[in-house]
């Protein structure tokens, strides 16, 4: 390595400790909710790099996220890794590859002690063996009090509050309610008990990574409140650095709440 290389490396470690230091010494968000982005650019920047090994490499990446948030003092993070939107408009091919990259990560994630993994989503859009390696994950997690991951896979914003609607006519019907009264059980209190996160916080921030700025049907009913975070970085491009900026930033704002 060059002089010019050894000096940078030095003056970035110190300016991430220096960075590291202030944001533990804040409060940080409870959860934190990401959208990985621009695994496939990235894989077209590297000219020898197939798609799938872009994929792969945003999957290496978000473990280290995911380390990154434990100890900077998150509670809950929810990563958006495969959209009801993303099971109809990616090749099978890909979504092949996709699948088993995502099955490889909850199993990799289950072996992290303490942390506990829950997925989200529509299990019935998934292949039997990404659903199995999901489930798998989550049950050998389930008494784990560490930093909860939720893997929202076969996940829509839209989707589930349709559904979670659909589970509150349905109870009603059971209880042997008419339609005169159904009105009555649709609350903000009731959508939020039936939908994938019922218990868990809000979401109190949103980091998406490639520079894209849009939330393409991520949790919209649990980031009504959310502060937004964009990374210039492609998903497999996410440094330290990226995220100790984001959580500063958050810590730096203050919540309206909508107003």
């Amino acid at each position: 390595m060059s002089v010019k290389g050894v000096i940078k490396g030095l003056v970035y470690g110190l300016y991430t400790r220096r960075l590291r230091n202030k944001v533990h010494r804040g409060a940080p968000p409870r959860h934190v909710g990401m959208i990985i982005d621009g695994n496939r650019r990235w894989a077209q920047l590297h000219d020898s790099a197939t798609v799938a090994e872009g994929h792969r490499a945003g999957a290496e990446r978000i473990h280290e996220f995911l380390g990154w948030c434990d100890e900077a003092g998150v509670e809950v993070v929810t990563l958006y890794l495969l959209s009801t939107d993303n099971l109809t408009n990616r090749n099978d091919g890909e979504l092949r590859d996709l699948e088993g990259i995502i099955a490889d990560l909850a199993a990799d994630l289950a072996e992290v002690p303490d942390w506990r993994i829950h997925h989200l989503g529509d299990p019935s859009q998934l292949s039997p063996d990404l659903l199995a390696a999901l489930i798998a994950a989550a049950e050998s997690t389930a008494g784990n009090g560490g930093l909860h991951i939720n893997l929202a896979v076969g996940y829509g914003g839209r989707h589930e509050i349709t559904e979670a609607i659909r589970d509150i006519i349905r109870e009603h019907e059971e209880r042997g309610l008419g339609i005169d009264t159904l009105a009555d059980d649709v609350t903000l209190d009731n959508i939020s008990s039936h939908l994938y996160t019922a218990g868990q916080p809000e979401i109190d921030l949103v980091i998406r990574t490639s520079g894209e700025q849009r939330i393409s049907d991520f949790m919209l009913w649990q980031s009504a409140h959310s502060e937004l975070y964009f990374v210039e970085a492609l998903g497999p491009d996410l440094r330290e650095i990226d995220v100790l900026r984001a959580l500063r930033d958050y810590a730096r704002r203050q919540r309206r709440y909508g107003a």
